[in-house]
């Protein structure tokens, strides 16, 4: 599929974009500002084109191009209803972003989207509940963006999502070893709940061996992890040191006593694991062909065509610009209507059929096992099993 030559050109992460306190300029996408305002509906993308998370952004935004475009036809509208969207960059800062989103919702926007930030997301969750506007978060996968108000949807996965995906590598959880290998960090620590409760639900036995921050010798970890002779391994590192770590576990045989799984992320990260990549049981969010879909097809023809890499965050953008398609077809300029057209809708989304679950809008869609083979001097991800999107829905939220 051919992009609209309405819809923006590729942002490069190296471009800055100027924001202040009391003016944050936009780069202006698709539509234009003003015009009737029966017919036109204002969306504003925050999202991380600098900063930290530029490389996520980046992956949003050109998925969010290539899924506007397939929902609106190329036109760059829904119906007789243009599309005015433009982009703000959040730079990974908070406060940047509520000051772009008061900005917006001061000129009349009626869909704020995007961030890979789960600290950004919830900042921008409490603006819409406070101004009744519709957001749909982007990559950022915090639980907590889930159920947290009626005007807040999200149109990628949750972390809770990804532990129940680490679960489906043991055919039966009850009474099963599942020791979380982690950093002693929020980080880690923040996993290592995320286990108990979900894998604990299903019966599962979960301890812990949390290694300190400042350690580089990781021998006596990976020992300990083998005599604990656990049935399933989760694993969860960030930073420098995730090499030494991953050699240390090779070296003392604990691939060996069970699955280690762990998440795969962006492409730029399949080499980090080092030879034990081909032994790492991982879970996925997504990878380039994991669906085989005629929509992924569709998407990454779309990305290619723009010059750009088809990533791990690409169906996120994408989701968003099929939500906001159907928002403004059902609701118009209404957000309580676009509200109601949300809830409970059901779609082809690029990783299958997918559906904003009506209670809570937690989006339940289908995730994956994969495998990491080398070839040559390039890691290759390969498909091992598609987990059905209901098989790993996270809990529902009651409020």
């Amino acid at each position: 599929m051919k992009r609209s030559s309405k819809v923006v050109t590729a942002l490069t992460l190296s471009a800055g974009l100027a924001l202040t306190a009391c003016a944050p300029t936009a780069e202006t996408g698709t539509g234009a500002e003003g015009g009737d305002a029966a017919k036109t509906v204002n969306v504003g993308i925050v999202y991380s084109k600098t900063g930290p998370l530029a490389a996520y952004g980046d992956a949003y935004y050109e998925g969010l191009q290539a899924g506007l475009d397939y929902a609106t036809e190329g036109t760059n509208k829904v119906g007789d209803t243009e599309l005015n969207i433009t982009y703000h960059d959040d730079g990974g800062d908070p406060d940047k972003a509520v000051t772009v989103a008061k900005e917006l919702i001061g000129k009349d926007y009626k869909i704020l989207a995007g961030t890979a930030s789960s600290g950004i997301a919830l900042k921008l969750v409490e603006q819409a509940a406070q101004n009744k506007v519709l957001y749909i978060s982007g990559p950022a996968a915090s639980d907590a963006i889930t159920g947290a108000n009626k005007y807040t949807f999200r149109s990628g996965r949750q972390s809770m999502q990804d532990v129940a995906t680490a679960g489906t590598f043991v055919d039966d959880l009850k009474d099963k070893k599942v020791t979380v290998f982690a950093q002693d960090n929020a980080f880690g620590q923040g996993n290592l709940a995320a286990v108990d409760a979900i894998l604990g639900m299903e019966g599962a036995k979960v301890s812990s061996i949390l290694v300190p921050e400042d350690v580089t010798e990781f021998t006596p970890f990976a020992r300990q992890l083998v005599d604990a002779k656990p049935d399933l391994v989760f694993a969860a590192w960030a930073g420098a040191t995730s090499g030494s770590m991953w050699q240390a576990l090779d070296q003392q045989g604990a691939f060996d006593v069970a699955p280690i799984v762990t998440g795969l992320g962006d492409v730029a990260t399949y080499g980090a694991f080092g030879d034990a990549g081909e032994k790492i049981s991982f879970l996925n969010h997504y990878f380039p062909g994991a669906a085989g879909t005629e929509v992924e097809k569709a998407m990454i023809s779309s990305i290619e065509e723009a010059d750009k890499e088809v990533d791990l965050f690409s169906p996120d953008g994408f989701v968003a610009g099929q939500m906001i398609a159907q928002a403004v077809a059902e609701g118009g300029d209404d957000v309580e209507k676009m509200v109601t057209s949300l809830e409970g809708w059901s779609f082809e989304g690029p990783k299958g059929e997918t559906t904003v679950r009506a209670s809570d809008h937690a989006l339940i869609q289908n995730m994956y096992q994969v495998s990491l083979s080398k070839d040559g001097e390039k890691w290759i991800p390969e498909l091992v099993e598609t987990v059905p999107g209901e098989e790993v829905a996270p809990p529902e939220v009651v409020n």
